[in-house]
Parts: structure tokens; sequence; C-alpha cells
């Protein structure tokens, strides 16, 4: 095969390999929430230019030329050496190094899913009533959960919601800007007005509050490259710009937050830079969402530098924080251990909340299921996890056990939100699942127990 000849064939393939991704990704993107013209925007604007999707689909490519090279072997042993040759070398150099990779990966895969563990699952603390207890009215302690997976018929999901007890649901769009140096984010289109998918979010608001599940609207900065909290921008116009895209996409979901009832409004999440460069920006901004809406505010805090420098607590209902602080420095540690780890970060809090005379909801809390979750909880996992790292569904479950223990009874202490619940998930997945859902795992049943219990009425 000539050099020419070759090229043309990787340039093929490449090409086929950019039209079968846009495919695929068009596939999971379109569909009644989503037109068209949006998922194919999304796709170019945000998942082609990733770092993250380019490295997976460049590998992708690689796997699919050995596909066809693969291909073109075998039809050229077919033609010049018939049918059992074909067969038998495709059984040898094919169909049985691809099955041995497979069962390899599933043994790896088993054998980090197993643990010396028996949980009994209480059926009693689970809300069978298929109404939500409502708790919150009594000792005004938030029973949260962030929620993710919002498609189609939903309402087998918010039952599934309610029987574990969950009376809280934070609703989390996303805003959408490159990475750390972009100066300014995309904005609503149209900015007064609401689009398919919020429109999606809007009618299952509504659906939500119908059933007695209250509501917390909680807008999330994504970004294809970088993190929120460390954004940079060179000049304090390059800062305005920014703010006011952010401005505007803020007042847009406090509109939304007041048109259906949500109980709650997230104002800011993990955003220490502009916290620490822009306060009163804040503070007005604040103000304008005030005039909009008439429901209770917070802020998302980090744990670590930032929750310390926000200066418009005060304006606030809540303190609000993203509660990841690391407990252990050991892998499958026992409750003691964990529990230890609690008390200086609960003294510290306590004294906190004293300062400001503010309740402080945990905006945000969650640990993986796996062996290492209490060491680093804010550290995501990949795909990959399940190869190399120990699934362990104790641990997550003695996380939250130490948690309720630590702070569902402190007086000061508002309650949380936990991360997180994904309605597309199933049993089946749960067994191998090393990431943040408690669902389908002990961790759920835990979770139950607690928010069943009526706590300590919070001083006004």
């Amino acid at each position: 095969m000539g050099f020419k000849k070759i090229f043309r064939e990787i340039l093929l393939v490449y090409l086929s390999s950019w039209i079968l991704g846009f495919g695929i990704l068009l596939f999971q993107l379109y569909d009644k929430d989503r037109s068209f013209q949006e998922a194919t925007s999304l796709i170019f604007s945000q998942v082609f230019p990733n770092t993250t999707y380019l490295l997976i689909h460049h590998a992708f490519f690689v796997l699919l030329y050995l596909i066809v090279l693969g291909t073109g072997y075998f039809i050229q042993v077919y033609k010049k050496k018939g049918r059992t040759i074909f067969l038998k070398r495709l059984g040898i150099r094919f169909v049985t190094p691809l099955g041995m990779a497979v069962l390899t990966l599933k043994a790896i895969i088993l054998w980090n899913s197993q643990e010396n563990y028996t949980f009994n699952w209480n059926p009693k603390v689970m809300n069978t009533l298929g109404k939500v207890k409502r708790h919150f009215e009594t000792d005004k302690k938030h029973r949260g959960m962030s929620v993710f997976g919002w498609r189609g018929d939903t309402s087998a999901a918010i039952d599934d919601i309610i029987k574990a007890n969950i009376e809280w649901v934070a609703i989390i769009p996303f805003l959408y800007q490159e990475s750390e140096r972009t100066k300014v984010m995309d904005i609503p289109d149209p900015e007064d007005g609401y689009g398919r998918r919020d429109s999606v979010f809007i009618a299952n608001i509504r659906k939500m509050r119908k059933k007695g599940l209250y509501v917390h609207l909680k807008p999330h900065l994504w970004m294809s490259d970088g993190w929120r909290s460390n954004i940079s921008l060179d000049s304090d116009e390059e800062w305005d710009k920014w703010f006011q895209s952010y401005r505007t996409n803020m007042l847009h979901y406090a509109r939304m937050a007041q048109l259906t009832g949500a109980e709650l409004f997230c104002v800011g999440t993990e955003l220490r830079t502009s916290i620490k460069k822009q306060p009163n920006a804040w503070c007005q901004l604040i103000a304008e969402i005030k005039a909009i809406y008439n429901g209770k505010l917070t802020y998302a805090a980090n744990w670590y530098d930032e929750y310390e420098h926000i200066t418009f607590w005060d304006q606030l209902d809540y303190i609000g924080i993203q509660a990841y602080f690391p407990l252990t420095e050991i892998k499958n540690p026992d409750l003691e251990t964990i529990k230890k780890g609690w008390k200086p970060h609960i003294n510290m809090l306590e004294s906190f909340s004293n300062d400001y005379k503010k309740p402080i909801l945990f905006t945000e809390v969650g640990y993986k299921s796996e062996a290492s979750a209490t060491i680093k909880p804010w550290e995501w996992g990949n795909a990959l996890s399940v190869l190399y790292r120990r699934k362990s569904d104790r641990t997550q479950q003695l996380a939250y056990e130490a948690l309720f223990e630590g702070l569902w009874h402190q007086n000061w202490f508002a309650g949380v939100y936990i991360w997180q619940w994904d309605t597309r998930s199933t049993q089946a997945n749960a067994a191998t699942d090393l990431d943040f859902s408690p669902r389908f795992k002990p961790a759920e049943n835990v979770m139950a127990k607690w928010f069943a219990q009526a706590a300590l009425r919070p001083t006004p």
C-alpha cells in the first residue's frame, strides 16, 4: 500500500471519527428537552473544544483505525486463504484476545468491588406514604439532595426522592464559560424569557412543589477548562464585564425562582476570586435579587479559603458552605475516627455561626463509595477509577453516619444538600459504582434514617 493511499485512509477514518462522534453526542443531547440547534451549538461551543474530550476522541480515532486495519486484513485473508483459514485466524487473532481483554477488565472491576461487609437495610425508615412528611416545618432542617436527570416523565423519579425522606431538592442549571480567563460568560437567550432547558426546570419545579417538596434553585458556573474558584482576569474593566454577564444570568434565574415559587435561591457557588475582588458588586447584586425574589437566600462558599472572606453573610438567610472537609488520613476508617475528624470543623463552624448569628447550611456535602472517600472528599473520580480504586460502600455509609451524629442535632446547623442523586441510575450499576451517589447503596438508607428524625429547632 502506497503512502498516498495510507494517508487518504487515515484522513478518511479521522473525518469519520468526528462525524461519528458528532452523531453520538447529538443523539445524547437532542431530545424533547433540547432543540437540534441548541444541541449542535452545545457540541461545537462546549464539547469539541474541551481538552478531556479531545483526548478521548483521539483515543477513539486510534481504536477506530485499528478496527479498519483489522477488517482489511481479515477481508484479504478470506479472499486469499478461504473461509476455514479466515475463521481460524479471526478466532485466534481477534475474538480470543478481545474476549480475554473484556474478561480481564470485568475481573478487575469485580475484584475492586468486592467488600467483606454486610449492611442490614432497614425498610422501616423509608417513607412509604407517597407524600413528603415536611419535618422542615417543625425543625427547620433542610433534608436536601442535589438531583440531576430531569428529562422525560419524572413522576417515578420524584416518588423515589420522597421515599428516601428527602424534602428539599437542589435544581442546578449550569451557566457556562470556556476557561478561567474568559472575560464574558454565556448569557441566556432570551434574557427575560425561558428557552427549552429552562422550561424543563420550570415544569419539574412546579411538579415537585405540587408533591410537597421544597425547591432550592442553585445555578452553577461550569467551565470546559479550569475551576470557577480560580477565575483570573487582568484588569478592573475585565472583572466588571465578567460580573455584568454573571449578573444577567443570576437575575434571569432569580426571576425563575420567583415565578415557580422556589423557596431558596443561591446567589453564587464557589466564586472565590470574584468574592475577594468584587465585594461591593456582590452586595449590589443581592439587593437587585431581593427586589425580584422574595424567598430565602444563600451563597455556596467553598470550605477552603472562601467562606471566611465573604462580607455579605448578614444580607443572606443562611451561611452556605460546600462542606468537603478532610476528615481522616487513612483509607477504610472506622466510625470513631471519622467522628474525631469532624470535631475541629464542628467547633469552628459553631463559632462562625455565632459570630454572624446565622444558621449554617451545607449547600453541598458528599462522599464517594470508595475506601479513600474521607481523605479528600472533594476529589472526583474518572471512568478508569473502577480499575485501580477499591469500592467501599462501608466507608461512604460511615461517613454519613459520622456527619449526622456530629451535626444533625446542633442548634446552629440548618441541614444538608447531599451530592448527588441521578434519577437515571440503576441498582445494577450501584454494585460497581464508586461515585458520590448514595442511591441504591447503604448510604441511602442511613440518610433516610436521619432525615426521618425530627431535630432540634434552631434558635430564631
